[in-house]
């Protein structure tokens, strides 16, 4: 059997973590993180790209039915759209309404997506471009 001075004296030599084994588990979560944020960044940017192609495609059919009623794009608005299908993102707007065409754009994180109407798809506009 050990005496009690010898397990004190075993005991004050394994105190703590020593500083390489702190800065191996630094090291360890920097590459993780280095291969998460990345990753993290690039679904975010792909999340809100398509959230704005979904509500521009959720707003042609109330831009078709304000057309329906009217025979004309003028006038239409982002409050009129919104009226007709309560569903439409609040971030939507209507750039650009003529008699037989329209513009609607929806910002999110900073990038512009928008749709000339009617029949054309959905495309990215970059630098506050215009829609015309």
């Amino acid at each position: 059997m050990r005496s009690p001075r010898s397990r004190l004296a075993t005991l004050s030599r394994e105190e703590g973590f020593t500083l390489i084994e702190l800065m191996v588990v630094l090291v360890i979560i920097g590459v993780l993180l280095a291969l998460a944020v990345p990753s993290y960044l690039s679904f975010r940017d792909r999340a809100g790209n398509s959230a704005a192609k979904a509500n521009l495609r959720a707003a042609v059919p109330a831009a078709e039915a304000f057309y329906s009623d009217n025979l004309t794009y003028v006038g239409m608005s982002a409050a009129t759209l919104k009226g007709i299908d309560t569903g439409i993102s609040v971030s939507l707007t209507v750039a650009a309404a003529g008699p037989s065409s329209y513009c609607l754009t929806d910002t999110i994180d900073g990038k512009t997506w928008s749709v000339l109407g009617p029949g054309a798809p959905v495309t990215a506009l970059f630098n506050n471009a215009s829609c015309t």
